[in-house]
């Protein structure tokens, strides 16, 4: 009899399942009946703070994709990006590009394993807990990883790109 429980290589997006085999990880792919496209919706499935939920959002700066890694309770200030960037312009990237650039749609984009190599930001308030989930390749799928590791398996560039309020 098949177990119907989905294992890591059959629960995550074919391409991240994949990005996952070529970085040695062996990570728990949890999937979920409904959506946990955005950061609230994944912190309420999963039962976490919203802090420790992973975005990875694409930007374009002078026309090239960027990727930022946002803690979930925070917004990214586009002009930090910008100055990190030494870019003359940054702006949200629109569906196209995400999917172009990463090979997945807005609400499942992992954190690695994107379909072209992107320059990858991460803020550093990811540091701020010992595991962190990210989405795995689709709206219904995220798994946990130590931050460091994370940015690390990104080639991320630690940064200070979070928006501050006033």
């Amino acid at each position: 009899m098949v177990d119907p429980t989905p294992t890591p290589d059959t629960a995550a997006h074919p391409r991240f399942a994949d990005a996952l085999l070529e970085l040695g990880l062996d990570v728990e792919v949890r999937r979920f009946p409904d959506a946990t496209r955005t950061a609230a919706e994944a912190a309420a499935a999963i039962g976490c703070e919203l802090s420790q939920i992973v975005k990875s959002l694409v930007f374009e700066a002078d026309g090239q994709p960027v990727v930022v890694l946002m803690d979930g309770a925070s917004r990214v200030d586009v002009e930090l990006v910008r100055h990190e960037l030494g870019a003359g312009s940054v702006r949200r990237a629109n569906a196209a590009l995400v999917r172009e650039a990463t090979g997945y749609a807005i609400g499942g984009v992992p954190p690695f394993g994107h379909r072209t190599r992107t320059r990858v930001l991460a803020d550093r308030r990811l540091l701020d807990h010992e595991t962190v989930w990210a989405a795995a390749g689709d709206p219904h799928t995220v798994f946990p990883l130590d931050p460091k590791a994370l940015i690390a398996h990104a080639d991320g560039t630690l940064v200070d790109v979070r928006e501050r309020s006033a």
